[in-house]
């Protein structure tokens, strides 16, 4: 079995509809199997292939190289570990 990554990403932007924080598990092949949304008043939303709450669905196609996400001034996509991801897992759903 192929490792997964992961990945948190931050949106710089000021609009109160959309996350300012998104952390991903990634397969082999770049696709979401587990995603954590949090935005700035404190919401939390997640996703599995399981199912989705507080909105946050899986994206539909594979996420793109971190070099091409930071292209972008409005995002910073860094590499996170398996435990990062884990602690930020089980955060949003324990809020839930």
């Amino acid at each position: 079995m192929a490792e997964h990554s992961y990945i948190r990403v931050r949106w710089l932007h000021s609009s109160p509809d959309d996350p300012v924080d998104l952390w991903s598990e990634l397969d082999a092949d770049r696709k979401e199997i587990r995603k954590v949304e949090i935005w700035s008043d404190g919401r939390v939303g997640y996703a599995s292939i399981a199912g989705e709450v507080g909105g946050t669905p899986l994206g539909e196609v594979p996420v793109p190289a971190l070099h091409e996400i930071n292209q972008d001034p409005e995002f910073q996509a860094q590499t996170i570990t398996h435990d990062d991801f884990e602690m930020c897992w089980i955060d949003a759903i324990q809020k839930d």
